[in-house]
């Protein structure tokens, strides 16, 4: 995903604070540092410039590491550059003679006043697009609605057919259960012989 390149503006604000970092990093010369240490500096000349150096460069580092935070934390660098953008644009508009519109900053006009007009289009226009997606979702769960209700009234109907033919299977049992058993066995039996001897060898 390629980012958008950072605008003039944010570019030169950054220039100009390294250079004033690096300026108030090393405003404090040597010579400055020999006035507070005179006799170490005499003493140690070497050691004392390297850590005259050394300060002056953690200093340095410091604050840069500093402001990066503070960017990073308030989003500065995006900050900066849609500050450009909008600086930008509105410097078209004004040669485009664009100077009349609802959202043009007037000094009477309070600047949320200028964004909403902005806004209240494209939130518009995102309006229509969720009211058309939830009418296509109500639509949807309208069908779902009457597919479940059809189906629950097949199930109750199956349910319904299913205790008719177990009340029809009860009352069968039933009356076979009352037939005299050893009868219907002796019968069978006589039955069977019958059939065995009616049929040719």
């Amino acid at each position: 995903m390629k980012t958008a390149p950072d605008s003039k503006r944010w570019t030169h604000f950054h220039s100009a604070l390294q250079l004033a970092i690096s300026r108030s990093a090393h405003k404090w010369t040597y010579e400055d540092f020999q006035e507070c240490f005179t006799l170490w500096c005499k003493e140690e000349p070497h050691g004392a410039e390297g850590i005259f150096n050394t300060v002056s460069r953690h200093m340095e580092d410091q604050i840069h590491q500093s402001c990066e935070n503070l960017f990073k934390e308030f989003n500065v660098r995006d900050s900066i550059n849609i500050l450009h953008a909008v600086v930008s644009e509105a410097r078209a508009r004004k040669q485009r003679g664009e100077i009349h519109g609802k959202d043009v900053w007037r000094e009477t006009l309070a600047p949320r006043a200028a964004v909403r007009a902005r806004t209240v289009r494209v939130m518009e226009s995102e309006v229509e697009r969720i009211r058309a997606e939830l009418q296509a979702l109500e639509e949807e769960n309208a069908a779902l609605y009457a597919r479940c209700e059809d189906n629950d009234e097949k199930q109750r109907a199956a349910d319904a057919k299913t205790v008719e033919l177990l009340d029809i299977l009860d009352d069968v049992y039933a009356k076979w259960s009352q037939l005299p058993q050893d009868e219907i066995g002796v019968w069978a039996l006589e039955s069977a012989e019958n059939v065995g001897f009616a049929q040719p060898p």
